[in-house]
């Protein structure tokens, strides 16, 4: 995933294909943030600028929120214009993850997980980022046993099922043409982990006699793990990718696993001393930054900065559901209260700066839809889903939290994605 950023685009001549295109000024807040060789910055695709077959680069990001309502349609709303696209039927879905492009939806009942194209996508270039807007589609499902574990690398998709220990490390290649490209099959004994692209490295965590994640191996391009390259990470639970790395969560702090020249190397940051705040099991953050977010139980927020290697909790005076850090020169953390308010916290003052009124009471009261609702930020903008309201909320936190739009589904959006950054 990338984040688009304020920039002035390379723009397609003449529906020609570009083969090199000015450099544009990063946003302000940006800066020192283009992926090093440690981080998933991503593969060559296409001319390497992203361009695709039946793809047209555009000036500004196609951004748009995919919907799954309770009967497994799937809506893709137009941020631009707000007109929505029907695209079919993914049935008896129980979780969502996405890139930023794909929607990988999970059935926890037929242990199916279905990709779905949104078309629309942002290349990072490095010094600026190319925007594309392609054709919408489903491309397959891969076959397991229980609810899937989906995580999004730059070159590959790993899929874990904890209920059979198997995993699956998909070619993002083949998927932006259309195809389903298993690049390798890993085995484990089941038990709740994950398996974490990075490059062309995959981790897999192991479990202990207990039958909890203990360690992390790192595996190559064929799938054998690699001599030497494993971790203890104690109860691994939560990962993000991040400008720095991949954040692993583990009982004592986070796993940070970096590559560089092909040396794996694994930094444990572990918690700050004497703190009594439950540790932080997912992680949520604006795509590629640095400092990332996680529930700190009833205490309020852990911020994790992965340049600085340094935890900070953030108190609330409710208990969160949900929080994500956007980032930017503010320091903006943005935040799902228990209550149903949307927070806006600060990084640099540790505390609330404003905050919405309940937005979804009635979800609260449906344990099932709220484990649906789904708070994500961008550069400039949050969005949530109410899944009982039958309301998508965009909401400006750089604004005291101002409910910018609001968009009737005209059915129960029981998942949430943005795409095309």
């Amino acid at each position: 995933m990338r984040t688009p950023k304020t920039l002035l685009p390379c723009l397609p001549l003449l529906a020609l294909t570009l083969a090199s295109c000015s450099t544009a000024e990063p946003a302000a807040d940006s800066a020192a943030d283009t992926p090093t060789a440690s981080s998933s910055a991503p593969a060559p695709l296409g001319d390497g600028h992203g361009t695709l077959e039946g793809s047209t680069e555009v000036a500004e990001p196609q951004l748009h929120l995919m919907t799954l309502d309770v009967e497994g349609r799937v809506d893709l709303l137009d941020l631009a214009d707000g007109t929505t696209t029907a695209l079919g039927q993914v049935p008896e879905v129980s979780d969502t993850v996405t890139d930023g492009r794909y929607l990988f939806a999970s059935s926890a009942t037929t242990g199916a997980m279905t990709v779905i194209d949104s078309g629309m996508w942002t290349w990072d270039h490095e010094d600026h980022f190319h925007y594309y807007n392609g054709e919408s589609r489903t491309i397959g499902t891969v076959e397991g046993e229980g609810e899937a574990v989906v995580t999004s690398g730059s070159s590959t998709t790993g899929v874990y099922f904890p209920d059979s220990g198997k995993g699956s490390v998909l070619d993002n290649d083949a998927l932006a043409r259309g195809e389903l490209s298993v690049r390798a099959e890993l085995s484990i004994d089941p038990h709740p982990g994950m398996l974490v692209p990075l490059a062309d490295v995959t981790l897999l965590t192991r479990p202990g006699t207990d039958g909890i994640a203990a360690s992390v191996q790192a595996h190559d391009r064929e799938g054998e793990p690699i001599d030497g390259a494993i971790a203890d990470c104690v109860d691994a639970r939560g990962t993000i990718t991040t400008s720095v790395g991949v954040v692993i969560g583990c009982d004592d702090g986070a796993l940070l696993v970096t590559l560089d020249d092909g040396d794996i190397t694994y930094e444990r940051i572990p918690y700050p001393a004497g703190t009594s705040a439950p540790k932080a099991t997912e992680f949520r953050a604006r795509e590629g930054r640095p400092t990332v977010a996680a529930v700190a139980g009833d205490h309020g927020a852990w911020l994790l900065d992965t340049r600085e290697r340094s935890w900070q909790l953030v108190p609330t005076d409710v208990p969160l559901l949900q929080v994500s850090a956007v980032d930017d020169r503010e320091g903006h953390v943005v935040a799902l209260a228990e209550d149903g308010r949307v927070l806006v916290l600060t990084a640099g003052t540790g505390g609330t700066i404003a905050s919405t009124e309940p937005l979804l009471p009635q979800t609260l009261t449906d344990p099932a839809l709220l484990a649906g609702a789904e708070l994500t930020v961008d550069q400039q903008r949050a969005y949530l889903n109410a899944p009982a309201e039958q309301t998508l909320f965009e909401i400006d936190f750089a604004d005291s939290g101002r409910i910018a739009r609001s968009f009737d589904t005209g059915t129960v959006p029981a998942h949430l994605a943005e795409v095309g950054r």
